[in-house]
């Protein structure tokens, strides 16, 4: 008998691989948080810088000022040390008061000062003007100058500078400023200025030549 053949099997179809899992969708990352930023602080408000105060004075005189005489400038001393005031000043004067100041006795500019007012003594008060140098000086140093430059008029020692102070001729902190001071009877200013050792006796009989008009 022939043999019989017996048929192979075919084989069987390799399995189909199995899909691929997806990949999970990684996971965004987190944005990293920025740490807050720290809220700005406002620049503090510069503190205004307080002004110096300006030494308390009284309040500077003005030619056609009226002032209270009675009060005005405090005690002052004669260089015979004689304590008086601008009240009493007036008082003794027949139409008003002229108060020359000088920074210091005895020194060049000052002697000019005091030796131009010499000069012009008669003339100046001829019409009733009391002359008066005023300084900072003590009175043993204003007789002496006084004594000198053979003064016909009085010198004033004001050395707390209450009334070189009043009509505006202190220094700061301290001294004296060369200047001129009229006031009539009745406390009115009529002159009131810095000025030279000849500019101040200028003034004066600039004054005495407008009070005769």
């Amino acid at each position: 008998m022939p043999p019989v053949l017996r048929k192979r099997k075919a084989p069987e179809p390799a399995p189909a691989p199995a899909p691929k899992k997806a990949a999970a969708p990684k996971k965004a990352a987190a944005p990293k948080k920025e740490p807050a930023a720290a809220p700005k602080k406002e620049p503090a408000a510069a503190k205004p810088v307080a002004a110096d105060k300006p030494a308390k004075s009284a309040k500077q005189v003005a030619v056609g000022d009226v002032v209270d005489i009675d009060s005005f400038g405090g005690e002052i001393e004669t260089n015979d040390g004689e304590k008086t005031t601008l009240r009493k000043l007036l008082d003794e004067s027949k139409s008003g008061v002229v108060l020359f100041t000088y920074p210091k006795a005895s020194t060049p500019g000052c002697t000019k000062q005091v030796c131009f007012f010499r000069d012009a003594y008669e003339p100046l008060t001829a019409d009733g003007l009391a002359i008066y140098g005023l300084s900072g000086d003590s009175p043993k140093a204003n007789t002496t100058f006084k004594t000198k430059q053979n003064l016909p008029y009085p010198l004033l020692c004001d050395p707390d500078y209450t009334l070189i102070g009043a009509i505006g001729l202190k220094k700061s902190p301290k001294g004296t400023q060369r200047g001129v001071f009229v006031i009539d009877k009745d406390g009115k200013v009529l002159v009131a200025e810095a000025g030279s050792p000849q500019g101040t006796v200028d003034r004066v009989k600039a004054l005495v030549e407008e009070l005769k008009k």
